[in-house]
């Protein structure tokens, strides 16, 4: 059954592959072995391995598919990867504690979460060195940027809100209360809502990114870590529970809950939606879910202690 169920996940994202001309590979921090695992997700196999160093948690995948960014808080550093050659082109010292991390849609300018600072670090990644930073609230987490790269959205875990910032002026233009302890977030494809996963209050918030407001709230699993978003659903790893809850978004009502690895943290969907990718710290697997049939179809083992905290899909 199981050989049957991966043959299906792969069939169904090598047809993806060549409708559309792309090849979705995964690109997967693992802490505790400080490695990147690239996995062909056509395949459902690792096909590279990349020393890090540093602790690696945070990653985002440019637009273009380019470069991979990791940040590595012990090491205080953002690490550069050529994500075709499948090798580090730069390091830069970004200082206190890196986390988060999200490249604007034009791959000109890169934001990195410090923990340690309350501020987000601007990155030209061009230039490889820090370019300014930006004031948020206490322990900002997870980075997310709107389709049009006009906003920047700061998860502030210790602030119990979402910072929005005028990325043109590098300036916050409001807070938002969400749920407590807010982790990772996700903005649409319309840059109108976004999601935050609330590690504390065991919930989703939704935002109304215009209105700069809080409009609802969905109960998940135990210990929240991040969101996905595919076919007008939600999909939000719980971390005590290794379970991932999926809502609707319009109705911000719990459908179901899907069983995963140990303890899931990152969570990213493809592009043509059809299946949500998650990575299992204590597994150390990734877990393909059938975002319209809601099962689980394949895992691939990875590094250890894999976290891919951010948009890891390469597409």
């Amino acid at each position: 059954m199981r050989a049957i169920l991966l043959a299906a996940a792969v069939a169904s994202v090598a047809v993806a592959s060549a409708t559309q001309g792309w090849a979705e590979e995964a690109f997967v921090t693992n802490q505790l072995s400080e490695n990147l695992t690239v996995v062909d997700l056509v395949t459902a196999r690792p096909v590279a391995t990349i020393a890090i160093g540093g602790k690696p948690a945070g990653v985002a995948v440019t637009p273009d598919g380019r470069f991979a960014y990791v940040t590595s808080p012990d090491a205080k550093a953002l690490t550069v990867v050529d994500a075709a050659a499948r090798k580090i082109v730069g390091r830069i010292d970004v200082g206190g504690g890196p986390l988060g991390v999200a490249v604007a849609p034009d791959g000109a300018t890169v934001y990195v979460a410090d923990w340690y600072a309350a501020a987000v670090r601007v990155i030209d990644p061009k230039a490889q060195r820090v370019a300014g930073s930006i004031a948020v609230g206490a322990s900002p987490s997870g980075l997310a940027v709107t389709p049009d790269g006009r906003l920047l959205l700061s998860a502030d875990r210790d602030a119990d809100s979402v910072s929005v910032i005028d990325t043109a002026t590098r300036e916050r233009r409001a807070v938002v209360k969400v749920g407590a302890r807010p982790f990772g977030i996700t903005i649409d494809a319309e840059g109108r809502r976004a999601y935050t996963a609330n590690v504390a209050s065991n919930d989703a918030s939704a935002i109304d990114i215009a209105e700069a407001r809080e409009i609802g709230r969905v109960k998940t699993g135990l210990r929240p870590y991040a969101v996905a978003l595919a076919l007008n659903r939600g999909f939000v790893t719980d971390q005590y529970d290794g379970t991932v809850t999926v809502f609707d978004l319009a109705t911000l009502q719990p459908i179901k809950r899907i069983k995963v690895g140990e303890y899931p943290e990152g969570i990213a969907a493809t592009a043509d939606g059809r299946q949500v990718i998650v990575a299992n710290w204590e597994s150390n697997s990734l877990s393909v879910i059938d975002a319209a049939e809601l099962t689980v179809t394949a895992e691939v083992k990875v590094g250890d202690g894999p976290r891919a905290f951010g948009a890891f899909l390469r597409r």
